[in-house]
Parts: structure tokens; sequence; C-alpha cells
């Protein structure tokens, strides 16, 4: 199968910016790894999840064979890998490796790993090259792209962090032969998401779908992610450091955030982010602000790929509690990312709670 069948896609660091780097989509492109370290890297850390040790034995291999002296470093699957302890132990690894500020990291995982392996690229040496190879469809449209890092605390998700963009972005799309079949359903709700905020041809092309079901050779599948992709890089570029309109990424995460929260991050993110936009959307429409046929399309576009559209209808206190901690809030005032239309998406601030319970009400189940 051929390495590329499309150009990557160009992220540039900021609107007219000279700066800039590439998601690279294709298949079997692990050996391309070290052209996009750069030249001057002499040494390399690949962190990766213990699921992926395999992978991460076959990259750094493939670095010594190129002349690069690569190191490994194990850290937990999950959520439970983006903590402080984990990011202290992984700086004391990059000193015990001698990694100076013109080496670099790589991080082989789902979105956890290349969260945590850019808030540590973004820390050590006060920032060191990164470049990530996602494994999941999740991480190649969403977490791998942007420059956004970070670690959870105890009081909520991605509340430590730093904006630290990547040298570059491999998504071999053979990895996700081997994915189980949920977390390609999970990785459908972010790309289901580019498409309600900026590009509905992705509906088009998921609704199309006989199978209703993503698979990893689908016919489709690539050019989703690639619109995806380029549905981020627009964003992105035009902020950079989330200051405005970059919040639209986050359309459905407020909910979702406090979900994974209340379930103790049981939940795959996914899900959770499809639930958090039939939510927003209900809210939007109680406000006045969407039509109840773009609700419908939430519920049935997400449903049709099997992702959940409801949650417990009896969490609604400690749903509120994580909600108000939501990084979008600006003091004690909650602020939603809304669709007015179809790739239309807007801000609903100050929402009155009697309201936002109005719309959980809407999105309860037994």
């Amino acid at each position: 199968m051929d390495k590329h069948v499309s150009d990557p896609v160009r992220v540039p660091v900021g609107e007219g910016s000279d700066l800039a780097y590439d998601v690279v989509i294709g298949h079997g492109l692990l050996g391309e790894l070290a052209g996009l370290l750069g030249p001057a890297v002499q040494r390399v850390l690949v962190i990766h999840s213990r699921a992926l040790a395999a992978t991460a034995r076959a990259a750094r291999d493939g670095l010594q064979a190129q002349g690069l002296a690569a190191f490994l470093a194990e850290v937990p699957d999950g959520e439970e890998a983006k903590s402080a302890e984990v990011a202290a132990s992984l700086w004391a690894t990059l000193g015990q490796c001698a990694l100076t500020r013109s080496d670099a990291i790589v991080g082989v995982g789902g979105g956890t790993v290349t969260d945590l392996a850019g808030f540590v690229a973004a820390t050590w040496l006060r920032g060191v090259r990164v470049v990530h190879v996602p494994t999941t469809l999740l991480a190649m449209v969403d977490a791998a792209v942007g420059g956004k890092s970070g670690i959870n605390t105890t009081e909520g998700k991605n509340l430590v962090g730093a904006f630290h963009s990547p040298a570059g972005v491999l998504c071999d799309l053979a990895m996700l032969a081997t994915l189980p079949a949920g977390e390609l359903v999970s990785g459908m709700g972010e790309v289901i998401k580019c498409g309600f905020i900026m590009d509905p041809v992705i509906l088009d092309l998921v609704e199309a779908d006989p199978h209703h079901r993503p698979g990893w050779d689908g016919p489709d599948l690539r050019e989703l992610i690639e619109r995806s992709v380029r549905v981020k890089a627009q964003v992105v570029t035009k902020d950079p450091r989330e200051s405005s309109l970059r919040e639209i990424l986050n359309y459905g995460h407020t909910f979702a955030h406090a979900i994974e929260q209340v379930e103790h991050f049981s939940w795959r993110h996914g899900e959770a982010v499809s639930v958090g936009m039939v939510y927003a959307a209900e809210l939007a429409a109680l406000a006045g602000r969407l039509d109840g046929a773009v609700v419908d399309r939430h519920r049935s576009t997400l449903a049709g790929v099997g992702l959940p559209i409801g949650y417990r209808g009896d969490r609604w206190p400690q749903l509120y509690a994580a909600m108000r901690r939501d990084k979008k809030n600006r003091g004690s005032l909650l602020r939603f990312v809304v669709l007015d239309a179809l790739g239309e998406p807007g801000r609903l601030e100050g929402p009155q709670e009697s309201m936002l319970q109005a719309a959980y009400t809407r999105v309860s189940r037994d």
C-alpha cells in the first residue's frame, strides 16, 4: 500500500507565521519519523503507553538505525498517565538520558500520551521538540494537532498545561487495524464534532455509510481524518492560544468533561463528547438559538455510528459542580460553545441553572 496518497496537512503556528509543521497521513509511515525530528536532534525519548510497547520499540529501533540515541519511557494506559507524578518521573528520565535543548521527545499512543508528551516537552529545559505518533482515531483528529498539552488534577481535567506546537505529527492509519471497535467509534465523536462546527461534508460522509460503523480500512476514513485535521488546523492557525475562536473546538466538551470527572474517567472521551454535543444542542434550542431539526440531526448522526446520546438522570449536582470548574468559564460566569446553525458556532454566556438543568433533563435516561 502506498505510504502517501495525498500531501501532508500543513499547520502554521499562528496566522501569518513562517513557522509550521506537517501532519502526515498514510500507511506504514513509522520510517518517516526521523525526518520529522529534524537534522539537529541526536537524542530522543520515546514516551509510550504500556499497550503500545511493541510499536514504541519499533520506533526506537528505527531511530537507532539512523544513528540517533533513542530511549524508551513507559507510562500507564489511559488518564492515569496524565498526572504530576508521571510527569515528574519523565523529567527524571530526561535528565538521566541527558536530553539537551536541541534533542526531542516522541509521543506514541492515544490522546493521553500526546497530551502528556507535549506537556513534558514544553516544560523540559523550557521547551524541546516533540513529534506525536497518535495511534487512535481520537488522537489523530484532535489531541495530536494544535499544540495543546496538559495533565489532570484531582480538581479537574487538563487544568495544568501549556501550548507547545509539535515539530510534526505522524498519522499511520495501519495502527488503527488493531484498535478495538469501541475506540474507533469513540474517535468518531470528535470527527462528527468537526462536521457540526465547520465542515458539514463530514456529516454527509458519515450518514452516507450504509454500515453506520467506521472501519480502519473504510473507504472514507482517510478523508474524514484529513477533513477533521484541516478543520482543526484552520482554527488553531487563527487562534493558537485559545483566546477566542479556538474555543469552538470545545463544542460539547463542557458537559463531556463533567461526565468524565463524575465517572472517574471510566467513559471514553468521544463517548462523553457525543452526549456533550447533544446537551449543547438542547441548550441552544432552549435558548432559542438552534432549530430543532439540527438537534435531531445530532441525535441521529451520533447514534448512527454507535455513540451514546444520553446520560443517567441522577447526577445533576455533581455535573453542575464540575461544569462550574470548566476552564472556559470567566470568574463565576459559565460559558458554553453552542450552535446558531449548522457550521455556525457561537457562545452562550451565563445561562440560568434552570435552563442548564432543563437541557440535562432532555439528555437524561434511566
